[in-house]
């Protein structure tokens, strides 16, 4: 029989002893936890894995991040261009890891904000199939709300865009145009 840890008390989550050094005045995906993510869907059923694949990004090394943030892709936005109801939650900790230089992934995190940003698979759909609008779930009011995700953060762009590697300045310039229209 397996004995509880008397570490920590079962609500406090220890430090995370992989965490580089210099960024505990303002460790990334703090909020992480406050999104019922168990509560809400991704293509999969249960959102409730995406902060760990968050957290693979955030702080795995180029291959851990690169699988991590593939799988979150497929989660939220499936084919590149269909949404689910997690994605607006998870795109303000994409704004927030693409912004990190330790993060190994930037120029991928972008384009996958530019296509959530440029999704309209719902919207076409419901335009030749109106029914769709009365479903209880309503997958047009997810689109909307991821795309106004992505919109809301845009005054990061510039940042972003003077970045001095030319593969994150160039997919935030394509961001900001596909933003522009």
């Amino acid at each position: 029989m397996r004995s509880a840890s008397t570490e920590h008390s079962s609500s406090e989550r220890p430090q995370r002893p992989d965490a580089p050094s210099g960024v505990s005045g303002n460790t990334p995906l703090t909020a992480v936890d406050r999104v019922p993510w168990g509560d809400i869907q991704d293509s999969t059923g249960s959102a409730a894995a995406i902060p760990l694949l968050l957290n693979g990004i955030a702080w795995g090394d180029a291959d851990t991040a690169r699988s991590a943030l593939a799988d979150l892709r497929k989660r939220i936005c499936q084919f590149g261009f269909v949404v689910e109801q997690a994605t607006a939650a998870t795109v303000p900790f994409l704004w927030e890891l693409a912004k990190l230089p330790q993060v190994t992934c930037r120029a991928q995190i972008i384009r996958l904000l530019k296509s959530i940003a440029e999704a309209r698979q719902w919207e076409s759909t419901a335009a030749v199939y109106p029914k769709l609008m009365n479903r209880r779930e309503n997958p047009v009011v997810w689109e909307r709300a991821a795309r106004q995700a992505v919109r809301a953060r845009r005054d990061e762009l510039g940042r972003l865009m003077a970045d001095e590697d030319t593969e994150i300045a160039r997919a935030t310039t394509e961001l900001a145009r596909s933003l522009a229209t």
